[in-house]
């Protein structure tokens, strides 16, 4: 998400959510160094968000998002394809809806992968913090993102994560302390880093506490407003 405001004294500030987004306007000269700030994220209430115990039984891998074939959601479920054929103890779970977007998958296809078991379908989800609650790590293989609010929540919620390595995604995670990243498009890998935190516990709770202490430190919409609001009085020459 990108924010650009100007002020009677032709003051300009760009508002940047990821660093490739910011070294993109950089680069191709649209904007000054000293113009560009990043802010990571809207931040969210962290009062809303609580780090609970992990739920008994088999590891819940969770997708939470739209459900757009950009959001990774094929490869989700080809790595869910992998891990059954490999036997592993899992369970993989899609929470979102389905829309008009043509590049939404259907609800006939999440039918299909549910009768073939190799997802569960939660639905839409308007309380995150108890579907969270109800998983063990948050899962997102996007293509691209700004800074996706689904995995500040999962960290705030104290889940680890499994993200891609691309814009936006590495952006809400620190790598190896809060999640894992994995190439874009690639559901070998995918699998490879599910199968990974499936069979350690250990691991997954210490990259869970990680991300509730990054979102303490990153993503407290108090932080995040109190900066922007910052940034508006420097502008203003208060």
């Amino acid at each position: 998400l990108l924010y650009r405001f100007a002020l009677r004294n032709s003051a300009t500030r760009v508002i940047f959510q990821n660093n490739t987004d910011k070294q993109l306007f950089i680069s191709q000269k649209i904007i000054e160094e000293n113009a560009a700030v990043t802010i990571r994220g809207s931040g969210v209430n962290l009062d809303n968000y609580v780090v609970s115990e992990e739920p008994a039984g088999a590891p819940v891998f969770l997708l939470l998002a739209r459900l757009l074939v950009d959001k990774g959601v094929l490869e989700f479920v080809e790595a869910a394809k992998l891990l059954k054929a490999r036997g592993l103890d899992c369970r993989m779970v899609l929470v979102g809806d389905t829309d008009e977007n043509p590049k939404s998958v259907t609800k006939q296809q999440i039918d299909s992968w549910v009768s073939d078991g190799l997802v569960e379908y939660w639905g839409y989800s308007d309380d995150v913090n108890s579907t969270y609650a109800n998983c063990h790590v948050a899962v997102l293989p996007s293509y691209r993102e700004g800074l996706p609010k689904s995995l500040i929540e999962a960290a705030a919620c104290g889940r680890a994560v499994i993200t891609t390595d691309v814009p936006g995604c590495r952006d809400a995670i620190t790598p190896d302390e809060t999640g894992l990243l994995v190439e874009v498009k690639n559901a070998e890998q995918l699998a490879d880093a599910i199968e990974k935190l499936s069979v350690n516990k250990h691991l997954r709770l210490k990259l869970g506490l990680s991300g509730r202490r990054l979102a303490e430190a990153e993503f407290d919409i108090n932080t995040v407003v109190n900066i922007h609001l910052k940034l508006y009085q420097e502008l203003l020459g208060r």
